[in-house]
């Protein structure tokens, strides 16, 4: 019997990009050659919690976006790539019987399912090293860790500390490298919306997100924002905009698929402000990602707590489950128009404003009083930009039962008026 071909695998699985990709950098610096892998795994798009899929059509045609465009980058690079509709573990089973995978390079995760499906991999190939990095967060761990003990429950503490002596780390110089090692033959699957289980749809033509998913369309969204249009000079007095493209940066959904890293976006904000200036603006777009940072240190230290229904610090949480209040808030059948609104915008398109996420999340628990893990599972499924850390960490905040556990309201009425005084956005959503 032939000996197997020795090889390293490049595991892509939400850092879909080749600009500052440590893995990338890492892999290609090994002796052996390697394969780059992305599997769409029907798992998560079949199953379901409270009712909800774990990924919609929105998200689904993003990723496939995502995926289409970085097979293009690869190919510039000569890298072959393999994209596979199937169980992760029984890809990487079939992966093994063809090779013998040395190492398994790719991004570190710690909620519940990404382990429970490396643990699934190890199985198949227990023999492999497992070189992961931590490339989804803007400061490392190694820093953060060496300022704080531990993550504290106030976001300002933990950005005072992290701020004091704030270093972030170069970006990782992946993007011009060249694979130059054996080429191995890796035959893709076809896939397509039709075969995760979705319909085609068009993009609804008011939708504030319009845009499409991949590594090239989020640097030419940076290039747009920054550089072209400086609209990041006023990004914080436009940030809580609700119609059009341009109220925010939209980066959120790039970055949730890891297209595009925060540190790139970072140093970014830093050459921009050597040539246009620096402002209250310019330093709010790294406030946001330090939030984005804090609650993966939160879900790091916290683990499964984050989705337990008493949250992180166990506070009492009480609940009138009612299907009929909770389908009339996804269907934007409320007693309040501004929830209403933004509920249709997410319903047809897949993006709500943050403006909205606040709102809509504090009248479903508090006004609504049902249980926030459904509403967090729904986001799940409905936005493009979801995220695990974000989306139940701010949840929880709202909820009452997570960093903050004061008891936060947001009342929608006096919300429509500071935000939506002439009642555009509603016209634009509820009009028959």
């Amino acid at each position: 019997m032939p000996k197997k071909q020795k090889i390293n695998i490049l595991w892509f699985t939400k850092d879909l990009r080749t600009k500052d990709s440590e893995s990338l950098y890492n892999i290609m610096r090994e002796d052996l050659p390697f394969l780059a892998l992305y599997i769409f795994d029907p798992d998560f798009f079949q199953k379901k919690q409270f009712g909800f899929q774990k990924i919609g059509k929105f998200r689904a045609q993003f990723l496939l976006e995502s995926v289409g465009d970085l097979q293009k980058n690869l190919a510039k690079k000569n890298i072959p790539f393999l994209i596979r509709h199937g169980r992760t573990e029984n890809i990487f089973q079939e992966i093994s019987e063809k090779f013998e995978v040395v190492k398994i390079f790719c991004q570190q995760e710690w909620t519940k399912e990404e382990v429970d499906v490396k643990r699934k991999i190890e199985k198949v190939i227990p023999a492999a090293i497992w070189e992961k990095s931590y490339s989804q967060f803007l400061v490392h761990p190694l820093f953060v860790f060496k300022t704080l003990q531990k993550i504290p429950m106030l976001f300002t503490t933990f950005r005072q500390k992290i701020e004091k002596n704030l270093l972030i780390r170069p970006e990782f110089e992946s993007e011009n490298l060249m694979y130059d090692k054996e080429n191995i033959v890796a035959e893709s699957d076809k896939i397509s919306l039709q075969s995760l289980g979705f319909q085609d749809f068009k993009t609804d033509k008011r939708s504030a997100f319009p845009f499409s998913g991949g590594e090239n369309e989020a640097l030419k969204r940076l290039h747009f924002y920054f550089s072209e249009t400086q609209n990041l000079s006023c990004y914080k007095e436009t940030r809580n905009g609700l119609i059009g493209k341009d109220y925010s940066s939209k980066f959120s959904a790039w970055l949730s698929n890891g297209s595009i890293s925060a540190v790139t976006i970072y140093h970014k904000i830093k050459k921009y402000e050597k040539e246009f200036g620096a402002n209250d603006s310019t330093y709010w777009l790294i406030f946001e990602l330090l939030w984005r940072d804090f609650f993966r240190y939160v879900s790091l230290q916290h683990n499964n707590l984050i989705f337990r229904k008493n949250g992180i610090n166990h506070q009492q949480y009480f609940v009138e489950k009612n299907e009929a209040l909770i389908q009339k808030w996804i269907d934007g059948e409320t007693d309040s128009d501004f929830v209403n609104a933004n509920m249709l915008e997410l319903k047809n398109t897949g993006w709500m404003s943050n403006r909205g996420r606040q709102n809509v999340a504090s009248y479903f628990c508090k006004t609504l009083k049902q249980d926030w893990r459904i509403g967090a599972s729904y986001f799940e499924e409905m936005l493009i930009d979801y995220d695990v850390h974000s989306n139940y960490g701010n949840w929880m905040y709202l909820a009452g039962v997570g960093n903050d556990n004061r008891n936060r309201i947001f009342n929608p009425e006096k919300q429509a008026e500071l935000y939506d005084p002439h009642k555009e956005f509603r016209r634009l959503w509820l009009k028959k």
